[in-house]
């Protein structure tokens, strides 16, 4: 299953235009803040897919019979471009578990290169809802090898991957390479171009360096 959120007209439109445009793309701190509030839209979406149990909650006045979450997520993000939207993410899933995932790009003197990971720190997430995000989905390997590495020795209820700009490649690679039936893709706006070094176009640049600076 795959959702594009900007095929129906939302606030969150307005947020991508803004991440993507060059001039407002100078101030770090909005650009922070509007993937943050893009995360807290995706995460409004997911919920209505997850679990949810009966409680009583009692009022001043009285019994309130009420639908509540469970407590069985994990939120993973791939660092450091991933934070601001897993931020936001949390700020509706507050009492979810939290991974973190290191990847990077290792070039070869051709200068090609290839996805690996250096870092992983990760709750067990056997039989939970896993909720995987990354602004930017270029390729897919970074988001497949991330998922690979989370459950090397568990296996979560269902997983949903969650981006803000995604290449049609990388969603296909992703669709080949992950478990069938057991993940949704949640993606913000869908661009059709990857270049040879696996930018994305129109895309909106380097999603860490916007958000944190320049990296050496």
């Amino acid at each position: 299953m795959i959702h594009i959120l900007s095929e129906q007209n939302s606030i969150l439109n307005k947020f991508i235009s803004e991440i993507r445009d060059i001039n407002i793309q100078n101030d770090r701190l909005r650009f922070r803040r509007n993937i943050e509030r893009i995360g807290e839209i995706f995460a409004y979406e997911i919920s209505k897919e997850l679990e949810y149990e009966n409680k009583d909650v009692t009022t001043p006045l009285g019994i309130s019979n009420m639908n509540i979450l469970k407590d069985n997520i994990v939120l993973a993000t791939v660092l450091r471009a991933g934070l601001p939207l897993h931020q936001g993410l949390l700020n509706y899933f507050d009492r979810a578990q939290n991974a973190f995932i290191g990847s990077f790009r290792k070039y070869h003197k051709d200068n090609s290169f290839e996805i690996k990971s250096g870092y992983l720190s990760s709750p067990d997430i056997e039989d939970k809802f896993l909720i995987l995000s990354d602004p930017m989905l270029a390729s897919g390997a970074s988001m497949v090898l991330a998922h690979k590495d989370l459950t090397k020795d568990s296996c979560p209820k269902h997983t949903h991957i969650v981006t803000v700009i995604a290449a049609k490649e990388g969603v296909e690679y992703m669709q080949e390479h992950l478990p069938k039936g057991k993940f949704t893709i949640w993606i913000g706006a869908l661009d059709k171009e990857l270049t040879a070094k696996s930018y994305i176009v129109p895309g909106l640049g380097d999603a860490g360096d916007l958000a944190y600076g320049d990296k050496m």
